[in-house]
């Protein structure tokens, strides 16, 4: 699949007493990418959520290389390592202006059944969007 690019600018609320970005928003950071991506392929996770399907992070791993700063204008890359039936590997990276890496985290993703809380088989519509994408 080809990377996916979403734009974040670093506010106040962003960061700590220093100015730099708190750890735990890179998380944030790049679970909005994440939605927004399947957005961009018309996929809605409200519409999903009243079919009783949902994502849930299952693992992950993630490097701070360097800190983001307050007024930052950065990008969320965000690309599929694997696609399987009920899991998805993202490598997500916030990059600077001039592509570099301030943090970069291997992200894996399940999807379940949001009632029984037990994996599930990902729609078929996702899986053939996610892998025409790429195209």
């Amino acid at each position: 699949m080809k990377a996916f690019h979403w734009p974040i600018t670093i506010y106040y609320e962003d960061t700590d007493a220093g100015g730099v970005v708190y750890h735990s928003n890179y998380l944030k950071f790049f679970e909005r990418a994440r939605t927004e991506m399947l957005r961009s392929i018309g996929v809605s996770q409200q519409v999903l959520l009243e079919q009783r399907i949902g994502f849930v992070v299952r693992h992950a791993d993630i490097d701070f290389i360097q800190g983001a700063r307050l007024d930052d204008k950065l990008n969320v890359v965000t690309s599929i390592l694997e696609l399987k039936k009920a899991s998805i590997i993202f490598c997500q990276e916030l990059v600077n202006p001039d592509n570099k890496v301030l943090c970069k985290a291997i992200v894996k993703v399940a999807c379940i059944d949001n009632e029984k809380m037990r994996p599930k088989a990902m729609p078929q519509l996702i899986i053939s969007e996610l892998t025409n994408s790429a195209r």
